[in-house]
């Protein structure tokens, strides 16, 4: 499904990336791990086109990405939600969720109806400022949406952060069903680890810009959480 080889990405001179390889396979959730600080994120805006790199490929569905534009990415069904949601804060919730696919040209028939299943609270403030939403539910927004320009992956950046648990719940649910649904894979960048052994299929763990550590969630055990992961 898709991708990634060989990335290396510099920024400001310093060498961020450094032969970053993984993959995302069809309909499964991935996790991406790491402290703080070792190029998780970075990771994922070279996946997006959001800077550039350096070396390597991006390949979804057999598409080479690498030179394409961040537009152009969500075109081929990349879907993104970044680290501190970036919703539009002066617009409503309604105008939100609609305006990624409307920007790719999408019709959102029945689909509007689907994320309001997933998360029913925003049907509710269809009409309120994204901006007045709480923490999680302006997640739940970006959430919903990038799932209205039918993604064929879907990146979360740390959805759990600063989340009430009830919300970390729905977040948890929604990426389950996702996944039992087969229309998308979800790479995931986590650092709530009992949230990313629940929910993951594969790992990779990352540290001073290079992927140390990989395998089937089942191998991510205490030796490799207190050598990789631990502070």
């Amino acid at each position: 499904m898709l991708q990634i080889a060989n990335l290396e990405v510099a920024i400001g001179g310093s060498r961020i990336l450094r032969g970053v390889t993984l993959e995302v396979p069809k309909n499964s959730v991935v996790c991406l791990m790491g402290r703080n600080g070792v190029g998780k994120t970075t990771t994922l805006k070279s996946i997006v086109g959001l800077l550039k790199a350096n070396v390597g490929t991006v390949t979804l569905c057999g598409e080479k990405l690498t030179h394409s534009s961040p537009e152009a990415r969500a075109r081929a069904g990349i879907g993104y939600v970044p680290q501190g949601r970036e919703i539009f804060p002066h617009l409503t919730v309604e105008e939100n969720l609609k305006i990624g696919a409307i920007a790719q040209g999408k019709k959102l028939n029945g689909n509007l109806d689907r994320v309001f299943t997933l998360f029913p609270i925003l049907k509710e403030f269809l009409p309120r400022k994204g901006g007045m939403l709480s923490g999680g539910q302006q997640q739940q927004l970006a959430i919903g949406r990038a799932l209205l320009t039918e993604p064929k992956v879907l990146i979360l950046d740390e959805p759990t952060e600063g989340i009430q648990p009830n919300i970390i719940d729905q977040i948890g649910d929604t990426i389950r069903l996702l996944r039992e649904e087969g229309k998308m894979s979800i790479l995931l960048v986590e650092q709530y680890l009992d949230f990313a052994k629940e929910l993951a299929d594969i790992f990779y763990i990352m540290d001073r810009g290079a992927v140390v550590a990989n395998g089937p969630i089942a191998e991510l055990t205490d030796s490799v959480v207190r050598q990789h992961l631990i502070v």
